[in-house]
Order: C-alpha cells, then sequence, then structure tokens
C-alpha cells in the first residue's frame, strides 16, 4: 500500500467518525479533527499498522475526543 492510499484510507474513516458525531449532536467535528485527536497518540512510536490506525478511528468515543478539544482549547492550539 503506498503512502497516498494510505492517507486517502484514513481521511475518508476520519470523514466518516465525523458524521458519526455530528449525527448524534456534535455539529461543527472536522475529520482533521478527528484525525489530530487520533494521532495525538503516535507522537512517541510513530503510525502503527493500518489496522491499528483503523481500530484507533472507529473506536474513538465522543467523549475521548471532546477531552482532547477542551485540552487543546486550554493551551491555545486550534485543535
Amino acid at each position: 500500500m503506498t503512502e497516498g492510499e494510505f492517507d486517502e484510507m484514513v481521511q475518508t474513516l476520519c470523514e466518516s467518525k465525523a458524521e458519526e458525531f455530528r449525527l448524534i449532536g456534535y455539529e461543527h467535528v472536522e475529520a482533521e479533527e478527528v484525525w489530530t485527536c487520533v494521532s495525538s497518540k503516535y507522537s512517541k512510536n510513530g503510525v502503527p499498522a493500518l489496522h491499528a490506525v483503523v481500530n484507533d478511528i472507529l473506536s474513538l468515543k465522543a467523549t475521548t475526543f471532546m477531552n482532547q478539544m477542551t485540552l487543546n482549547a486550554y493551551r491555545g492550539s486550534r485543535f
């Protein structure tokens, strides 16, 4: 799998998760924010295998996402 294919697959999954969050009432969630939240735990060891990334995106809970966004807001970053 090429890097482009990997990026496209991750983008599609993040868009799906953002749409799921919008359906449950979090109206302003974007795919980039989902990826930022999921990928924040990859900073030390790098991006894991595809199956682990897919699992992390699909199993992301709204509370975990909102906690991460709140912490980032307190830190002053956009995400």
